[in-house]
């Protein structure tokens, strides 16, 4: 395997970061809202379910 030099690997990381496509302040406001909908989407789901779960085996055991 070939060595790089420490300046060509700078060299190369820099055109590689250069290449980078930064997201908008707007793409990033929607998908920051998109992800804390899900959060709470997902949140409600577990609660729901966790519930169904507890109130399920509480009828099976007879523990109320």
């Amino acid at each position: 395997m070939a060595k790089t030099n420490p300046f060509s690997f700078l060299q190369q990381v820099r055109s590689e970061a250069s290449k980078v496509t930064w997201p908008s302040r707007r793409e990033t406001l929607i998908t920051t809202g998109m992800v804390l909908v899900m959060v709470l989407v997902f949140s409600l789901f577990f609660l729901f379910a966790d519930t169904m779960i507890r109130w399920g085996l509480g009828l099976i055991l007879g523990a109320r």
